[in-house]
């Protein structure tokens, strides 16, 4: 058995074929001039009503497949772009790649969604000296509309705008489909490929804040590439090879002679740093002994491999701290992975002819970039631009990648495009077959605007951060009284919920192009895009069941067996507002800009609020408080508000927790 999307997906394309071509058969039948005289006109009338009956069955059978049955969530905005597509296409056969745009619509009155295709079209056909009104072009859209599931009705407004309303039936059952097959990503056509190079700290320093927009942005992308059904491969392009490796261990053998023997107790790895650094600097001799352990290093000396490898041990142990608090899962692959590919690399562009000589070194310049490559230095080691091109090439051929995506700072921009177009020229990938991205991000600034440090004027390390955070939440907390309504247990869960939930969306909630001022008092505020007021909503809404006694059996029968009514204008924004989730995710996978899923869940936590604050989900007793009746439809979109919201925060790494 293959993969059932993959088969699905075929199906779909192999239907989608056969229509187009029988449509092509049928317009050909049509045409009498086409016709060869000595065929009977009954033979080919008989012969056009079967190609018409096996259309409209294909027709029917696509219908079926594209229709709420399925368990995979439907990207509203896709399949109204697959109608209109199919519309304009037949409306305009003369243009070109015509433009398709179909968003939703802003104010409910204008009805759910607009196609804004016709005034860009008649701008196409005025260039082909075409004068049409995009009215106009607007009304044969509208009548080229194929039959479909979803649209109830069209109206054209101003210049050319087409207004689409949505069945109500129709998102009733999709919301059905979700509440009783959870929240599925839309079918993929083909499984890829995903390299997602992200957080990077250097071995022997310790991580500090510069590091926090990498760590959490990384994360998020490969969420959401798994969610979506990628093949993801995290990688940790760590710092862990170089001269400074010399200086460590040359001060390792000093102060623990016995090193090979008894593992020795570093503590403090940065402070061990900067003894080592300050020797280098100071003493000769010693700089001179750190040069040799380099070289013995790279000749790969049992002894000098074991230092390397206690060193890089400590760095790994103090990483992890932060990665455990941040829940992120990373496999590390060094730069010392790629040492022995990069002299393959060279001897490549070498055998290419590219290599020119500068003063010693081997550089490589790339068409359209006046800043070259330096692929040998001068005394024939190897450069960062080496091991970069040795990490793209091995990630596009063993790995056999289709999406690479370096999180990355925006500083490190030049470069790395440096790498991508001599990968490209080097013959190594083809932009239109692989994607090879940089995600860049802006630099974290202190509440005073600058760049974020320590009162002393220090890097701000993470652990402290995170440490502090931990105790900013659990003063907030207190401040709320939870203390008392929550177990010792429950009021921890909370605590480590909101401090690092708060921390992650304070970042991925700001666009990653620009700088963003980290501040504890904003991000912990309860009020406005927060995690906090997020986090503080989603418990409400998980817990309106529970006050109301009803189960979670309950729900799901209830889930199979009641239809999601959508009456109310504030059940019905609602109700859109939830299944817009697909055409989010749609959207971050092409710009990777998460700060949209952000918005997303602040929106539906606010159209939420304003649904509950309208419409009674349980009516109770003025005088006792029992329940004496709930509308079960509306605890069903409850139920589809929290399970979206429970996805969404999955994707960005925020953790909730049952009592806050």
């Amino acid at each position: 058995m293959g993969d059932p999307v993959t088969e699905y997906s075929a199906r779909l394309q192999q239907q989608e074929r056969e229509i187009r071509s029988l449509s092509a058969e049928i317009e050909i039948l049509k045409n009498p001039q086409n016709l060869n005289p000595s065929q009977r006109l009954d033979e080919l009338r008989e012969e056009n009503a079967k190609l018409k009956y096996r259309l409209n069955i294909l027709k029917r059978s696509l219908q079926e497949d594209k229709s709420p049955d399925n368990k995979s969530m439907m990207n509203i905005n896709q399949r109204l772009q697959q109608i209109f597509s199919e519309a304009i296409q037949a409306s305009c056969p003369e243009l070109d790649n015509p433009p398709l745009a179909v968003t939703p619509n802003q104010q409910a009155k204008f009805g759910d969604y607009q196609c804004n295709s016709a005034m860009a079209m008649a701008q196409m056909l005025k260039a082909k000296g075409m004068k049409v009104n995009p009215r106009e072009i607007a009304e044969k859209i509208v009548q080229n509309l194929p039959d479909n599931e979803l649209i109830q009705k069209t109206e054209i407004a101003g210049p050319g705008f087409i207004n689409v309303h949505l069945k109500r039936t129709f998102v009733s059952k999709l919301l059905s489909n979700l509440l009783v097959n959870g929240v599925q990503p839309p079918p993929l056509e083909s499984r890829k490929k995903v390299v997602v190079d992200f957080s990077s700290p250097n071995i022997a320093k310790e991580m500090h804040v510069g590091h926090l927009r990498s760590t959490i942005i990384g994360e998020s992308i490969c969420r959401l590439f798994e969610f979506l059904g990628y093949d993801v491969l995290r990688l940790n392009h760590v710092g862990d090879w170089g001269t400074q490796f010399g200086m460590l261990i040359a001060h390792l053998q000093d102060k623990f002679p016995d090193y090979l023997a008894v593992s020795p107790p570093i503590s403090d790895l940065q402070a061990f740093y900067k003894e080592s650094k300050k020797r280098f600097d100071d003493d000769e001799d010693f700089k001179k002994r750190a040069y040799q352990c380099v070289v013995r290093l790279q000749s790969r000396e049992p002894d000098f491999i074991k230092a390397w490898n206690l060193i890089c041990d400590v760095s790994r142990r103090e990483f992890q701290k932060i990665y455990d608090c941040l829940d992120v899962t990373i496999v590390e692959r060094g730069e010392s992975f790629y040492q022995e590919m990069m002299t393959d690399v060279v001897k490549e562009i070498e055998g290419r002819g590219l290599v020119e000589m500068d003063e010693g070194r081997k550089i490589v310049f790339v068409p359209g970039h006046s800043i070259p490559l330096t692929v040998v230095k001068s005394d024939g080691g190897y450069t960062y631009d080496t091991s970069d091109l040795a990490a793209l090439r091995q990630r596009i051929f063993d790995e056999k990648a289709d999406i690479i995506i370096y999180v990355v700072d925006s500083g490190q921009g030049t470069h790395l495009q440096l790498v991508y177009a001599a990968g490209r020229r080097f013959g190594w990938y083809d932009p239109q077959v692989t994607r090879v991205e940089h995600a860049g991000f802006g630099v974290v600034l202190g509440e005073d605007k600058k760049k974020f440090k320590t009162r002393s004027g220090d890097t701000v390390r993470l652990i402290d951060l995170l440490d502090e955070g931990l105790k900013r939440s659990m003063d907030k907390l207190k401040e709320k009284e939870r203390d008392k309504v929550l177990t010792p247990e429950e009021l921890v869960a909370a605590q480590r919920s909101v401090a690092f939930g708060c921390i992650k969306y304070a970042d991925l909630s700001h666009n990653r192009i620009n700088d963003y001022v980290f501040s504890f008092d904003k991000m912990l505020d309860d009020r406005g895009n927060t995690a906090a007021y997020l986090l503080y909503a989603f418990t409400r809404i998980r817990s309106i069941a529970r006050l109301a006694n009803i189960d979670e059996a309950t729900l799901r029968k209830a889930a199979e067996t009641t239809e999601v009514l959508l009456d109310h204008e504030k059940e019905w924004k609602l109700g859109k507002c939830i299944l817009r989730f697909p055409e989010i995710l749609q959207k971050i996978l092409d710009d990777l800009l998460l700060h949209t899923l952000c918005d997303y869940l602040y929106e539906l936590a606010t159209t939420f609020t304003e649904f509950y604050d309208s419409c009674y989900c349980v009516e109770k007793d003025r005088q006792t408080g029992e329940v004496i009746k709930v509308n079960m439809w509306r605890m069903l979109l409850c139920e589809a508000t929290a399970a979206v919201m429970a996805k969404g925060f999955d994707i960005l790494g925020i953790n909730p927790v049952q009592k806050m």
